[in-house]
């Protein structure tokens, strides 16, 4: 059985939707966390609120970890699916060429967002078996029963059923959708196992070949990678009920300890609506990749909290990008400098932080010491100015937003010796000089910024 959790004074707060209130994330063990993330189903490319979800919990673990803790971070891959045998037929492959294909699409994705890989990311046909076994011992317990198409939970022998959806089990029934299959006992019941039709892949099962359910692929793999009493499950909104509330009941039947803490973030918005293909506002991801600076993404992503609808139109991911060249023109006026972190600035961050992932406000830390220091180089404090330097890079990295402040790598004798000539230029005020040199390293390929201490350049 496993221990039971802990509080550790100063562990963030996050909002629990068992409870409906903010509270503190107790852990499993000191010193780590555990959290499950439900993972893409692979027939298609992401869209951006599949970015959202990712870049919410890569910002989440990233600060737990920059206050010195251990995550495993757990988000699985449903390679298996009835999207996925649809898109199969559609393409004339086979359901695991879907898959693979855009698993690799999704990962390529992510990995163009500037997000971390999970610690695991478990497929579901790698725990077919350990499903079966699921599903065998719910019917063993007289929970679970067999239909001409599949087999089914009982929800009305679960107690609690209707917890994440905030609603008891008579209000669930009486809105549930009536369905064609009249061999269940109740509306709510939902499958386990699903009977193989033909030409669909299928595995074998005490109740003949099929798959498992959806619903049943998420707390095998959760359980069995992160164990009982696991610290937190994270999905989005959308996946409260039925998803996580299905996930739930099948722990609950089995007396297993399953999350301790359940956190869903909101939707993607555009002109007010939830982003989706049928109101043809759906933006993919790679679409969004492609158009702007990935961090601009994550830096919209940050200014908004995460359970408040994000808004995504080309007039927000600019502004996005506007903030982000400011930032970057700071990181860039203050190479070079050094100092300690500010430690009540920090705090501040940690405070925003700690209150329920209030990145908004903990942005607003990283834009006033962004101000502060530019008004401490403009005085010429540099001392100051590379404390809050260091400061604004500490902490805009702890969310996973790198600044570009860095002299350029790829910095050649050439272009080095045309920042020199117009600083010297500069110096002599010899105007058509300097204007000589800048355009030398504008035609060069470089973007050119005076300061007051010197000329930056950097690739365009």
């Amino acid at each position: 059985m496993a221990r039971d959790p802990v509080t550790v004074a100063g562990v963030i707060r996050l909002h629990d939707t068992a409870t409906g209130q903010v509270r503190e994330l107790a852990q499993r063990e000191p010193g780590k966390v555990t959290f499950y993330v439900c993972g893409p189903t692979v027939y298609d490319v992401p869209h951006i609120g599949h970015g959202r979800a990712v870049l919410t919990y890569d910002v989440l673990r990233r600060y737990l970890e920059w206050t010195g803790l251990e995550v495993r971070h757990v988000s699985n891959i449903t390679d298996v699916d009835d999207n996925i045998i649809k898109r199969a037929q559609r393409d004339g492959k086979t359901e695991p060429e879907v898959a693979r294909e855009f698993e690799d699409v999704w990962w390529d994705a992510m990995d163009r967002l500037g997000a971390l890989r999970p610690t695991d990311t478990p497929r579901a046909t790698e725990y077919i078996d350990r499903m079966v076994e699921l599903v065998g011992e719910l019917v063993d317990r007289g929970l679970a029963y067999e239909t001409s198409d599949g087999v089914y939970l009982q929800v009305e022998k679960i107690d609690g059923y209707g917890l994440l959806a905030r609603q008891p089990l008579d209000s669930l029934r009486s809105g549930a959708r009536v369905e064609a299959n009249d061999e269940k006992r109740s509306p709510l019941d939902f499958a386990l196992w699903k009977k193989a039709k033909p030409g669909e892949p299928s595995w074998s099962s005490p109740w003949g070949d099929g798959r498992p359910g959806w619903h049943t692929e998420c707390v095998v793999m959760s359980l069995d990678l992160l164990g009982d009493g696991f610290d937190l499950h994270t999905g989005g909104m959308d996946l409260m009920f039925p998803h996580h509330e299905n996930e739930r009941a099948q722990a609950v039947a089995l007396g297993r300890d399953f999350a301790h803490h359940w956190t869903h973030h909101a939707f993607i918005t555009s002109g007010g609506d939830k982003m989706s293909k049928s109101l043809n506002n759906f933006t993919t991801l790679v679409d969004l990749l492609e158009r702007v600076d990935k961090r601009a993404y994550r830096l919209l992503v940050l200014q908004a909290h995460y359970r408040s609808p994000l808004e995504v139109t080309p007039e927000t991911t600019e502004r996005a990008v506007d903030t982000l060249a400011g930032l970057d023109g700071f990181a860039r006026r203050t190479s070079g400098l050094d100092g300690a972190v500010d430690e009540v600035l920090a705090a501040e961050f940690r405070t925003a932080m700690d209150d329920d992932l209030q990145t908004p406000a903990a942005m607003s830390v990283v834009f006033r010491a962004v101000t502060e220091g530019n008004t401490a180089l403009d005085a010429g404090d540099r001392v100051r100015a590379g404390v809050l330097a260091v400061t604004v890079r500490d902490l805009a990295g702890a969310l996973g937003l790198e600044l570009e402040g860095a002299v350029d790598d790829d910095l050649d004798a050439a272009a080095t010796a045309l920042v020199e000539q117009r600083d010297a230029a500069r110096a002599a005020k010899d105007w058509p000089a300097a204007d000589a040199a800048r355009d030398a390293l504008v035609a060069a390929g470089w973007v050119v910024e005076d300061t007051p201490e010197g000329t930056k350049i950097r690739r365009a």
